[in-house]
């Protein structure tokens, strides 16, 4: 049997980070791999990433934010408006300003550049990745066995799951899940614009759904909104140019012209969760422990908010010369976790809820609670740092793992 120090399964964005959280807290002679799939090479599908201001500080601490600078787009402002499709006005309801030299809310990232920059911080941090499918675990007192086809199992202190929202580390486990499906599917893409967005955010909360319009480099933004299952099928039927006249329709007028750059993505929405984050050796992070709603855009953060309480936990093991996978180890990274993904997660389908309907009565109600907000400077300030992450947490992390790291 094989040994390493610490596995992790999955080879998505979440996976990466963990990989290289773990390599700094357990040190450069300590063996750390990922085991995952082979996966069959498909076309980009546009996706892109709001980087909050903590997760912005992990991905500096792991020196991956660096090679992403040049690409990323502050986020300087963010508008909320509630209307109908096909209202003329769309009057700002809630708004958020900031000047650039007091820091962005958030950067966009597009997915390619963000999986590129991590792949090679792995590699450079000499992280091993297999292509395997687990095909068991079982874990005793002093290793986790993880079974990987044939002959071949690896040994392990703890096994990291990071496989996504279909976890099969989570199911062989026998980790239950609570959730449910939303009557929506979620659709993202790039769009090129006449104007310029001057680092300005829309979220405009539609009848149907959620629409966000998202800036990225030069005259290009994301977007991704919700829409009904029949509407979503429809609107995947459709050629390029009616399908950008369907998109001008939800985005507004105020950027212009614009137009679909490659092809729309679509993906099922949930709300749901792990009953717990850890088993014997094993802990769950990013959507293998919970997923949520995109109208904020706080999958990828929550996932690296894990990444950054189990670097916390394993570094406060290391540094007592305790086991990284034991259940003292792994049970205050649970604590830590399960609160802030349970908040985030009801907040988000709170707003869905809240705002997926066009009940006359429930709309002025609450849009008045929007107007409100918007003139309670104290209100507005808590909601802009939840917007930017809750950097505070994960600033205590970076600085309590820094020793072993550097």
């Amino acid at each position: 049997m094989e040994h390493a120090a610490a596995v992790v399964a999955g080879d998505g964005f979440v996976a990466l980070a963990a990989s290289m959280v773990l390599r700094k807290v357990l040190g450069p002679e300590a063996r750390i791999a990922m085991l995952a799939e082979p996966q069959k090479p498909g076309a980009a599908d546009g996706r892109s990433f709001a980087v909050a201001a903590s997760s912005r500080q992990l991905l500096s601490e792991l020196g991956v934010w660096q090679a992403l600078q040049a690409q990323a787009q502050p986020i300087l402002e963010i508008v909320v408006t509630d209307s109908r499709l096909d209202d003329v006005v769309r009057p700002s309801l809630l708004s958020f300003a900031r000047k650039a030299r007091s820091g962005a809310y958030a950067h966009m990232v597009d997915a390619a550049g963000l999986g590129r920059a991590l792949a090679d911080g792995a590699r450079e941090a000499g992280i091993e990745r297999l292509a395997a499918r687990i095909r068991g675990i079982e874990a005793d007192e002093a290793v986790i066995r993880i079974s990987v086809g044939g002959e071949l199992s690896i040994g392990a202190s703890l096994l990291v799951a990071a496989d996504g929202a279909r976890s099969h580390c989570r199911e062989l486990a026998g980790i239950g899940w609570v959730g449910r499906r939303y009557e929506q599917v979620g659709l993202t893409g790039t769009i090129l614009h006449e104007r310029d967005h001057g680092g300005r955010a829309y979220e405009h909360f539609l009848p149907a759904g959620p629409f966000a319009v998202l800036p990225l480099k030069g005259r290009r933004s994301s977007i991704v909104w919700a829409e009904g299952a029949r509407e979503a099928t429809r609107l995947l039927a459709l050629d390029e140019s009616d399908l950008s006249r369907e998109i001008a329709r939800r985005a507004g007028h105020g950027l212009g012209a614009l137009r679909l750059e490659g092809r729309l993505a679509a993906y099922p929405l949930s709300f749901g969760a792990a009953r717990s984050f850890i088993g014997p050796r094993l802990a769950l992070v990013g959507d293998a422990a919970h997923v949520v709603h995109p109208v904020a855009g706080q999958g990828f953060n929550l996932g690296l908010r894990d990444v950054a309480a189990l670097a916390e936990a394993v570094h406060m093991a290391a540094r007592l010369g305790l086991d990284p996978g034991s259940p003292f180890v792994l049970s205050p990274y649970q604590r830590s976790r399960r609160f802030d993904t349970t908040v985030t997660g009801a907040a988000m389908d709170g707003l869905v809820r809240l705002f997926s309907n066009d009940f006359p009565p429930f709309r002025a109600l609450r849009d008045l609670g929007l107007g409100i907000v918007d003139r309670l400077p104290l209100a507005k300030r808590f909601l802009a740092m939840k917007a930017a992450g809750s950097a505070a947490p994960v600033a205590r992390r970076a600085r309590a793992a820094r020793k072993p790291w550097g």
